[in-house]
Order: C-alpha cells, then sequence, then structure tokens
C-alpha cells in the first residue's frame, strides 16, 4: 500500500502518548485529557476508515504492510487484517475513547502517567490484532503487560499491588510456554521436511507450508499436542479458562474502572483470538484432539463461574466472575470446530466486550457517587436515578442474551454450532446461561428495585452528559447486533468459513492416512460444501 494506514492507526495513541509524556506539563490536567481524548478520536476516525476500506467477501488478508526487519533470523514488519480482527480493532478503537473519558472524574492522581499508560496501552492492543509475524506479535503481547501493570498498582483499589503482580506473573508465565511453541514452529519449518526450509517468523507462510508431525514423541503425545499445549497456556492464561483464572477476580476488583473495561473489553480477547489466529490453522489435528479436554474445562468455567458469581457480594467481583464464566461459554463454541460455533464465538468476543464493558462502566459511576460496591449498600435506585437505572437494564438482557440484544446472537449461534457436535456439551452450556439470568436479575432487583433507604441513596444524581456520553454508544451498539447483526457477520463469515474449512480438511486427511476412514465420515456434515466451494473457488 502507498499509505500505509494500520500502522497510523496503531501508532496514532504512541505518538498522543509521547507528546503528553515530553510536552505537556502535569500540571496542566485539561490539556492532558484533551491530547488524550483527541488522539483516540483520532485512532477511532481511521479505524472507520479501516472499516470502509475493508472487502467484503473474501478471506484473504487486506491493507498489507510488510518490510524486512530483522533478515538474518526472518524477522519481518508485517501487518494485516482480516475477518478475524476487523471486528477487534474496531472494538479496542471504541473502549479506548469511552475508558478515556469515563476516567475524566475517575483519577485525580499522577493523571500525566495515567493517560500516558492508557495511549501506550491502546498501541499494544492494535498491535496484537494486526501482527502477521510471530515475532513481532510477541513484542506487542509482552509490551501491553507493562501499562497494565500500572493501572492496577498505581491506580486501583484495595490489594491493588498484590493483584498487578499476580495478573503480570500469570500472563508472563504463560507467554515463556508460549514463546517456546514459536521457537517449535520456527525451527520445525526450517526443516523441508515440515515446512518451506527457511528461518521465518511469518504467521501466513506458516499456516500455509508448515505440516507438524503427528507421530507421538513423549507420553503418546505428538509434537502437534505439545506446540498446542505450549500455545494453549499462553492463551487460556490470557482467556481466562479454568483453572488459569484465578487472577482475573483480584485484577478486576482492584483495578481502576478504565482498566477494568480494557481487560474485560479488549484483553481476555486475545486469548480467544490466539486459538482461532494460530492453533487451529497451524495444529488442526492437535485441535481436534484437545476437542474433549477444552470443553471439559470451559464448561467447568461456564458452571462454576456462574456460581461463584451468585455468591458475591462486591458487584465488581461478581462481573469478574460472571466473564469467567461467559468466556468458558465462547471457548466452547470455538472448540465446535464449524463454521456456526466458530462464527458465534468471534461475535460473543464482540458482544461481551460491549456488554461487560458497559457493566463495569456503570459500576465505575455507582463508585465515584458512594465509594463502595456493596449491593447489600443500596436499594431502589430506579427511583433516584431512573436514566442510570435503564441502561443497566439494558446492559442487562444484553449480558444474559435477551433476543433482540447482541449477546442473543452470538449465544444462539454457538449453541447451534454445539448442538452439531456435541449434545451433552451443549446441555451444559445452557445451563450456564440459566444461571447467568439468575445473578444478573438477582443484582438488578437488590439495587434497583424497593425504596432507597438512607440518605446515600436518596440523595444520589442521576447520569450527567460525559456519562451519557461513554454509555450510549455502547447501548447502541447493543441493539445494532442484536438487530440487524448482517454488517457484523458479512465481514466474519468468508475468513471464518476458509479457516474452519481448511482445519477440517487437514484433519480428514489426517484421519484416511492414518486409517480412520470411518472417524472422519462421522465428522460434522457441514464441512463437505465447504471443502467443495473452497475447491471450486482455486
Amino acid at each position: 500500500m502507498e499509505t500505509p494506514i494500520l500502522s497510523i492507526m496503531t501508532y496514532t495513541p504512541l505518538l498522543g502518548a509521547l507528546l503528553i509524556m515530553f510536552l505537556v506539563p502535569k500540571q496542566d490536567t485539561h490539556i492532558i485529557k484533551a491530547v488524550a481524548t483527541i488522539f483516540t478520536l483520532l485512532t477511532f476516525a481511521f479505524s472507520l476508515y479501516v472499516w470502509s476500506l475493508f472487502e467484503l467477501g473474501t478471506h484473504e488478508m487486506q491493507l498489507v504492510e510488510q518490510a524486512s526487519w530483522i533478515p538474518s533470523i526472518g524477522v519481518t514488519y508485517h501487518f494485516g487484517i482480516d475477518g478475524i480482527s476487523i471486528l477487534l480493532v474496531m472494538l479496542i478503537a471504541i473502549i479506548s475513547i469511552l475508558v478515556v473519558l469515563c476516567s475524566f472524574s475517575d483519577v485525580e492522581e499522577r493523571m500525566k502517567e495515567y493517560y500516558v499508560c492508557i495511549l501506550f496501552l491502546e498501541t499494544g492492543m492494535l498491535g496484537v490484532f494486526l501482527a502477521l509475524d510471530f515475532f513481532l506479535f510477541y513484542i506487542f503481547w509482552e509490551i501491553m503487560l507493562v501499562p497494565m501493570y500500572f493501572l492496577i498498582g498505581i491506580w486501583g483499589h484495595g490489594r491493588k499491588l498484590y493483584s498487578a503482580i499476580k495478573f503480570f506473573l500469570y500472563t508472563l508465565f504463560g507467554s515463556v510456554f508460549m514463546l517456546l511453541a514459536i521457537l517449535a514452529l520456527y525451527f520445525l519449518n526450517n526443516n523441508p521436511e515440515y515446512g518451506t526450509g527457511e528461518l521465518t517468523f511469518n504467521v501466513l507462510t506458516l499456516i500455509n507450508n508448515l505440516k507438524v508431525p503427528t507421530e507421538p514423541v513423549f507420553a503418546g503425545l505428538t509434537t502437534q499436542d505439545l506446540i498446542f499445549l505450549g500455545l494453549f497456556l499462553g492463551f487460556a492464561i490470557k482467556v481466562p479458562m479454568f483453572p488459569f483464572h484465578t487472577w482475573l477476580p483480584d485484577a478486576h476488583t482492584d483495578a481502576p474502572t478504565a482498566g477494568s473495561v480494557i481487560l474485560a473489553g479488549v484483553l481476555l480477547k486475545m486469548g480467544t483470538y490466539g486459538f482461532l489466529r494460530f492453533s487451529l490453522p497451524m495444529l488442526p489435528v492437535a485441535s481436534f484432539n484437545m476437542v474433549g479436554f477444552i470443553g471439559i474445562l470451559a464448561i467447568i468455567g461456564v458452571i462454576y463461574g456462574a456460581l461463584v458469581a451468585m455468591a458475591q457480594h462486591d458487584m465488581k467481583r461478581l462481573v469478574a466472575y460472571s466473564s469467567v464464566s461467559h468466556m468458558g461459554f465462547l471457548m466452547l463454541g470455538i472448540f465446535a470446530l464449524n463454521e456456526v460455533g466458530v462464527t458465534g464465538g468471534l461475535i460473543q468476543m464482540i458482544n461481551h466486550g460491549v456488554s461487560t464493558g458497559a457493566l463495569f462502566l456503570l459500576i465505575g459511576i455507582i463508585y465515584e457517587k458512594r465509594h463502595t460496591r456493596e449491593i447489600s449498600a443500596f436499594s431502589g435506585l430506579s427511583k433516584v436515578i431512573p436514566v442510570f437505572a435503564v441502561i443497566f437494564a439494558i446492559t442487562m438482557f444484553s449480558s444474559i442474551g435477551l433476543p433482540g440484544l447482541n449477546g442473543f446472537v452470538g449465544e444462539f449461534l454457538i449453541l447451534l454450532g454445539l448442538f452439531k457436535t456435541n449434545i451433552v456439551f451443549a446441555a451444559f452450556a445452557v445451563t450456564g446461561i440459566v444461571l447467568g439470568a439468575a445473578y444478573m436479575l438477582w443484582l438488578f432487583q437488590r439495587t434497583m428495585f424497593g425504596e432507597p433507604e438512607g440518605a446515600d441513596n436518596q440523595n444520589m444524581t442521576d447520569l450527567n452528559f460525559r456519562q451519557l456520553c461513554y454509555l450510549l454508544p455502547l447501548v447502541i451498539l447493543m441493539f445494532w447486533i442484536g438487530l440487524y447483526p448482517r454488517p457484523f457477520l458479512s465481514r466474519v463469515e468468508p475468513t471464518v468459513n476458509h479457516y474452519v474449512g481448511q482445519v477440517q480438511e487437514q484433519h480428514q486427511a489426517y484421519l484416511e492416512a492414518t486409517g480412520q476412514v470411518r472417524a472422519a465420515e462421522a465428522k460434522p456434515a457441514e464441512a463437505q460444501p465447504v471443502q467443495k466451494a473452497q475447491k471450486e473457488e482455486h
């Protein structure tokens, strides 16, 4: 491309961070807020331009930018966007504006450093979803740890240092195993028997050419299985899947509002994105082999997260555990390994970011007014702050998947995909939806209904203009995706269909090569039309 629009979009927040850091005095808080707002709005404008340039009906990478970086070890600067990443990039651009706006009254000390962290983090998140070189991807993956660590550790509440260190160590632990898996793929490709015979971190080259061995090498596990487990640790901790989830409730509870919104809205999606972008297409046989293992962990997460959420007394902690449940449900969709389930999982990534991000924004507003998040401290708020109560109700119904709102679209597609592959998993997943409705309705009933007790509840003020500005975009998205999801699905489906068809085709070939033809015939029937269509297309 003549204009590297993806790079311009990615580094615009970084430019804003550098301007605040070096040119704006720390006492000029209004200028700091203005600069942060302007640069997040600019990034959003660039993301809209990317959305307008995105070509429908193709699975190919678009707006590709590639340049040699460290040729001696095969590292390139490589950016691109497709149906898997386009929606996530848009989500980052929207969420970043909202967290800047919500922080105007939430942060009062070290404001300069705070907004530098927010803008720096936005660049890191965009880089993760746009990088098509494993080396570049890993750099962005690690970079975004630093600002999030400081956001929790400096501007958080309660046991903020404990939660920040726990978040950092958990993620870093998973990243080490992910790095080992990346290096294994890198060196395997150097062997002409399995790859191109060159040293490269290029993701597309590895997806299209690398054939990772499927012979048992250790304790019955194949090379594919071992590499999959390495990537699994890095991605599963980030999701987070049970039993790697324990960092999340602490991080959510003690983080500032902006930190919680970014965690729920974007950072958790990096794990599920990793599975979609790397694990499935590069390790298709291992992906099928691990379906039962991942499905069981996801089911435990769905039910366990919902049950623990029901027992919480802190609003933020309740929503944090609901994320464990929802992300388990999302993982079930991805590892249904059919087009419908994976599409539902990808759409549900966006839905969770919108709905749970809005819940954390609403809880942040409550905390600003009362400096407590204890559910028992609130009652009858719908009579005192009715606009807040209406938006809370919409967000709650969105979270539990009410038809007409965004959550229903993703949940319906995931369940449809699950029923085609594993009806037992689907049945357990439904229990998570029922439990989710129970704890969310319980939260709403306890806080919004009844009579407002005490002066603190009776004297609360409703949403102001700024708060409406950062809540209404999410409410619009809830209705838009729920009532007319076609603009989102049309961008997702070609890429998902291509990747899933490719994974199923490679797994089919493996089963035929190992004499398991009957097992292959038992696989979902919808794979055959996709494969036939791809062959005709080629």
